[in-house]
């Protein structure tokens, strides 16, 4: 078997060439080296499109068809260097974003890890025997500051959004009450929350948004969590019950157990989609003008609440003591809603 290739260039090139044409045959390369990273792409998707979600199968080929295959589509994956990857990456920070705006490195850097892992796939099938994307050089990102809200405006935001919606309060207080992600409070059912012993169960959460199919999966971590809540939120939750229950007895139809605790349809049959809750917290914080907090950083205040009282792993969620009985929160909502007024 022989491996020919044409090299058009400098002499240091064609010498650079040489050494991984080496390379390959001492690997063990074939002829599939010969595929371009479109044809990559299309096989890799084929056999990962399904395990993806569907927000994040729908961002990866933004990705592709904005910025990757224009720019190495057409190219030989065996012919893709880390320098190559280098020139564009800084291209990218110049003038990749729309109207030729610089592209922040945080999104440079998800580019190029999409990058190394579908090169990490050629690898594997041995179009090429290493990964270039692993010796480039993708541009830094700072550590943002986590911001953890403020008592006063974690208490004037769920005030507020209880006034206007109170399912939508409900939602904010359950994601402060347990540091629940969006996902997770949007796949929350009525069979999730027992009033009586004050505790709720987080075992899945809902992934696709704008026109994507809704999805239930696990949780992020794979594994239930069972959080207690203090008893206003459970008067909070026996409220809302009620109200779902008589919208639905209005409408002609029942609330079985297995509704959606946070839903548009009176028999609680479709969950609010993710975005939607996203999108109406950062109309609260504009009407409010509060700046700088995300719907996400409610997680980070329940956390730090948690971690104060000594009562919660941070990475987790999970409770570190076994004192706590059931129908007893990590730390009481009324107590943070009357500090905020002193």
């Amino acid at each position: 078997m022989y491996l020919t290739r044409t090299i058009h260039g400098t002499k240091r090139h064609a010498q650079d060439e040489l050494s991984q044409l080496l390379v390959e045959v001492g690997a063990g390369a074939d002829a599939t080296t010969e595929g371009t990273l479109a044809e990559l792409v299309r096989k890799w998707l084929e056999i990962t499109g399904d395990s993806l979600s569907p927000s994040t199968l729908n961002e990866y080929k933004r990705l592709l068809n904005r910025h990757i295959l224009p720019n190495f589509g057409s190219r030989k994956v065996r012919g893709l260097r880390a320098s190559d990857l280098d020139t564009f990456y800084t291209r990218l920070k110049k003038s990749g974003g729309v109207d030729g705006q610089p592209l922040s490195a945080q999104s440079v850097r998800h580019i190029h890890a999409l990058i190394h892992r579908i090169l990490g796939q050629a690898v594997k099938w041995g179009w090429v025997s290493s990964n270039p994307a692993s010796q480039s050089s993708p541009p830094k990102v700072r550590k943002s500051q986590v911001i953890v809200p403020t008592v006063s405006q974690v208490v004037k935001l769920i005030d507020t959004a209880t006034l206007s919606d109170p399912g939508f309060g409900c939602l904010l207080r359950l994601a402060t009450i347990s540091g629940a992600r969006r996902g997770e409070l949007c796949a929350l059912r009525w069979s999730d929350v027992d009033l009586k012993k004050g505790i709720v169960t987080i075992s899945r959460s809902i992934v696709g948004d704008k026109n994507d199919q809704m999805i239930e999966k696990d949780t992020k971590t794979h594994s239930a969590r069972t959080i207690s809540l203090d008893s206003d939120t459970c008067l909070l939750l026996q409220d809302w019950h009620e109200t779902c229950r008589d919208r639905a007895s209005k409408c002609g139809v029942s609330l079985t157990p297995n509704a959606f605790i946070f839903s548009d349809r009176a028999d609680g049959g479709a969950c609010w989609r993710p975005g939607k809750v996203t999108l109406a917290f950062m109309r609260l914080c504009k009407g409010l003008q509060i700046e700088g907090v995300r719907l996400h950083d409610l997680r980070h205040f329940a956390a730090t609440r948690m971690q104060m009282s000594n009562v919660v792993d941070f990475a987790s969620f999970r409770r570190v003591r076994d004192d706590i009985p059931p129908g007893k929160t990590f730390f009481s909502f009324s107590s943070i809603s009357n500090s905020s007024r002193v």
